[in-house]
């Protein structure tokens, strides 16, 4: 396995290095209060190809990899981990099932669309049913002219953008293995309203909305996957999605990194400047370690979905090890920036805050661990599978 990466991956991340600290930074905290983000910057991010990475150039996309996809999360979340997870979550939530999922007719119709402008999400977590997300209650009733609908869901990342929704719904309520069905929902669709945005802690500038569906009429050939295969598609989806959220995660200590080591540089106490004094020196090496090790543990994930092998642990284990590493990182950022870094006039305050989801979308780190556990224990018993 080689996790070296390409002359072609090393161009792109210069690439969006350098985009990102022109066109994606400079407004990082001014989103944040706002809690909003601009239509013009999520046009600039589709003119850059950043909304169609893994979409085949016959969709309109940039046919690029998994691998690919992590260096431009991680360098735009390194600028601004709103604008981070907004790629994350349409590349991975929505853009990923319907390219393993979705027939040639769904693929012709939708990837293009998304490729070129058109937001996407995924709809699954309910107000009771979170990690356990094979408890949903949201459900889709067949009838001659489409399916019906009805019911709630929360925490939907893009959620007030979005124009193309997966949403996971109960088809067989009485079927305990296959009760959950995957669907393709365009937003506006009649039926579909947004009851509530999220006033959240962190990753502001990006929306999370609560949708509710009241007899909403999905068309029949939207159906995603065959009946009552939803929660594989869901979980399937999860799997990719960690791996993006393990990329955003890396950014955000990357930058935590960075402000603490310029910080250390300028800022004098009792003579000189404070990177002299081994207690911060302590902490920006740890920090440089952990970081190191997650960004490994990212591309190897990557590595593994490109080259079809099997990577659920891998990707539970660089999720959990690159959100838990990069709120230590931004609490260390803090820590480095003393008062200062309580106050919002820098901006490891707002790191700190984008920090902590990472440890809850995409799976808690306790749910991380029980796919971690599982797979550990199967190794045990049948031996080491590589992931």
């Amino acid at each position: 396995m080689n996790l070296e990466l390409t002359e072609d991956q090393r161009l792109l991340a210069e690439s969006v290095r350098d985009f990102a600290a022109d066109r994606v930074a400079p407004g990082a905290a001014d989103r944040d209060r706002e809690a909003s983000m601009p239509e013009s910057l999520r046009t600039e991010l589709a003119e850059m190809g950043f909304l169609g990475i893994c979409i085949p150039e016959e969709y309109g996309g940039t046919g690029m990899d998994a691998v690919s996809s992590c260096i431009v999360i991680a360098e735009i979340s390194q600028a601004c981990a709103g604008t981070g997870v907004f790629l994350s979550a349409h590349n991975s939530l929505c853009v990923d099932p319907i390219l393993s999922f979705g027939t040639p007719a769904q693929k012709e119709k939708y990837l293009p669309r998304l490729a070129g402008g058109t937001v996407g999400c995924l709809s699954l977590t309910e107000p009771g049913s979170g990690s356990d997300a094979g408890a949903a209650t949201c459900t889709a009733i067949e009838r001659d002219d489409g399916w019906h609908v009805t019911g709630s869901k929360i925490f939907v990342t893009n959620g007030q953008e979005a124009g193309v929704i997966i949403l996971i719904a109960v088809t067989n309520p009485d079927d305990p293995k296959r009760r959950l069905s995957a669907f393709i929902v365009e937003q506006p669709s009649p039926g579909l309203r947004i009851a509530k945005l999220e006033k959240k802690l962190g990753i502001r500038c990006t929306s999370t909305a609560e949708y509710v569906f009241e007899d909403c009429v999905v068309p029949k050939e939207n159906l995603l996957h065959e009946k009552g295969r939803g929660l594989n598609v869901a979980l399937s989806t999860l799997d990719g999605g960690r791996i993006g959220i393990g990329a955003q995660a890396v950014g955000i200590a990357q930058a935590c990194l960075n402000e603490s080591v310029q910080y250390a540089r300028t800022r004098e106490q009792f003579g000189r400047p404070i990177g002299k004094f081994q207690a911060i020196q302590n902490k920006i090496a740890d920090m440089g370690v952990e970081i190191e090790v997650a960004r490994q543990l990212m591309f190897r994930a990557a590595w593994l979905k490109d080259n079809g092998q099997p990577y659920e642990s891998a990707a539970a284990k660089a999720k959990l090890y690159a959100s838990e590493m990069c709120s230590r990182a931004a609490n260390h950022a803090v820590q480095v920036f003393g008062g200062y870094g309580y106050c919002n006039d820098y901006p490891v305050e707002r790191l700190l805050r984008d920090a902590k989801i990472t440890e809850l979308y995409e799976g808690t780190s306790e749910i991380q661990r029980l796919v971690i556990a599982r797979h550990v224990g199967k190794a045990l018993t049948d031996g080491w599978d590589g992931a």
